[in-house]
């Protein structure tokens, strides 16, 4: 293939205690499946006690090496993994399109168990220059990530956060099995 015919490819890493299974992911997969977009959605190891090391080569092998053409998606302790990834690739790279949703850097008050895991979270500063597209989200009312950690995250990569009221942690028991937002965030 050219690089003028490279297909588009995208990646959904979910988060802490949930699988490929849960929330709006396998939703999101068949949207850009059925738009002609490869997806998957990998399972980390031991979701409801995530290992950074573990996590951080399960999205390297998901995610390969990315180009203009590739898509990432993350969710909540998935985005922090996402960007470590991303982080740690060595010059040059680039990557298509990065969503973000319910992500931050900081440690979270509602969930100190993973304190360990978000440590000093990730210098993101130089990340801006490699991503093609990059949108962030987070809801008016979540309960786990303070809404002022998404936007200091989106404020160190240069952008400002879009909002979807009433999305809560964007979590099925939020009602949230679909998000239109993030499909068109990825939208050519």
């Amino acid at each position: 293939m050219t690089p003028g015919t490279t297909q588009r490819r995208a990646s959904i890493i979910h988060g802490y205690g949930a699988t490929p299974e849960d929330h709006w992911f396998g939703w999101l997969g068949e949207q850009l499946s059925a738009a002609g977009i490869p997806a998957t959605i990998p399972a980390l190891p031991n979701p409801q006690a995530p290992d950074p090391a573990l996590w951080t080569g399960a999205v390297r092998a998901d995610l390969g090496t990315p180009d203009e053409n590739s898509i990432a998606v993350a969710h909540s302790l998935g985005c922090l993994t996402v960007l470590r990834c991303l982080r740690a690739l060595p010059d040059p790279w680039q990557l298509g399109t990065l969503v973000l949703v319910a992500g931050f850097v900081d440690q979270l008050p509602a969930l100190p168990e993973l304190n360990s895991y978000i440590g000093d979270g990730c210098d993101v500063k130089q990340l801006i220059n490699n991503i093609g597209r990059l949108t962030i989200i987070r809801s008016d009312a979540d309960p786990f990530v303070p809404l002022g950690h998404t936007d200091r995250l989106a404020g160190l990569l240069g952008v400002s956060t879009e909002v979807v009221p009433g999305a809560g942690h964007f979590l099925a028991s939020d009602g949230v099995t679909s998000l239109r937002e993030v499909l068109e965030a990825i939208a050519p």
